[in-house]
């Protein structure tokens, strides 16, 4: 059974998005998209200190659209929901009939509630049927992944999405023991990861499945390619003078928010070239120096708030 809402979701960094995107949307009909509405936290946050504010909710996920229709129904028309992408803002936003907006929020990962909802499989700490798409209406699943692909499949999105020192010794464990019975649960996932990962006390942090976990996450719901796709439809919806904030939870999400901000921070001038020509200028600029991150008080109390790095810029012009 669900928890209530406000339960399910404390938003990460919510005063810092508010200082960083409020000067965006102090106009007479000011549009915020949130590009990952998950429960609604941030928005309702938003809708409550802009009274001109409309906000574009986007998220794939149909359990926490529905949720945040609810926990956002006092606002009326001031909210509207898209069932799409992060990646598709341009597309929703022109299906709202609005050409461009004043700011963009990405809270980027898996939501408390994806990982709170033990139905879902996201999380080691409970025991359920290995789903893991935020999307469950489409794509294959995390046991799919784990009882089709091949041994170097496997070992790689451990690897690279996981960052996870023992991915062949984990995927030739998967290898070896679905031969004789499929992988089904993630409790049974997580103590075949654990039999593989050493657990160093004082030097390992979390789970020993936790990384495995991620990179199965990540490879279900194709998110880094995704994400490359988004960081600069984002740029490209919004106001000269709208704002971007950006925030990530581990270092293969924060490496593609950083290389496309700064691809798009920086002159495109041919080095061959005397002077910088219009369209060759930056399109952003950015507001943060290296990454922001959340304050020692708010780490203690919600956790996901630890791991969050945030980038944020300001669109300056409007791409050629």
């Amino acid at each position: 059974m669900v928890k209530e809402i406000h339960e399910l979701h404390t938003p990460v960094a919510l005063e810092y998005a508010i200082e960083i995107l409020g000067p965006a949307l102090i106009g007479e009909s000011p549009v915020l998209v949130d590009g990952t509405l998950g429960l609604g936290g941030h928005t309702e946050a938003f809708l409550e200190r802009y009274p001109n504010l409309t906000v574009i909710g986007i998220d794939r996920d149909e359990q926490a659209l529905s949720l945040a229709s609810k926990r956002l129904s006092r606002f009326g028309t001031r909210v509207k929901f898209a069932h799409a992408l992060y990646s598709e803002i341009e597309n929703v936003i022109e299906e709202f009939g609005i050409e461009s907006v004043d700011a963009v929020l990405l809270d980027l990962g898996v939501s408390s509630m994806q990982l709170d909802e033990a139905e879902r499989g996201f999380a080691y700490s409970f025991d359920a049927p290995l789903d893991m798409r935020m999307n469950q209406a489409i794509g294959f699943t995390a046991a799919e992944v784990l009882n089709k692909y091949s041994e170097g499949e496997l070992a790689r999105i451990f690897k690279e999405y996981g960052e996870e020192r023992y991915a062949k010794q984990v995927a030739k464990a998967v290898v070896d023991r679905r031969k004789n019975q499929p992988f089904e649960q993630s409790a049974d996932f997580a103590s075949l990861v654990g039999k593989v990962v050493p657990f160093v006390p004082g030097k390992t942090s979390g789970h020993p499945a936790k990384r495995v976990f991620q990179a199965l996450r990540i490879e279900v719901n194709g998110e880094l390619s995704i994400l490359e796709e988004t960081i600069p439809a984002a740029i490209n919806s919004l106001k000269v003078g709208g704002r971007l904030l950006v925030m990530s939870y581990h270092s293969l999400e924060d490496g593609i928010v950083k290389r496309e901000m700064m691809h798009a921070a920086t002159s495109q001038t041919p080095i061959e070239m005397p002077i910088e020509l219009p369209e060759h200028a930056p399109v952003i600029r950015m507001l943060t120096k290296g990454t922001a991150v959340a304050g020692d008080a708010e780490k203690e109390t919600n956790p996901r708030a630890a791991s969050v790095r945030m980038r944020a810029a300001e669109k300056i012009r409007v791409a050629a």
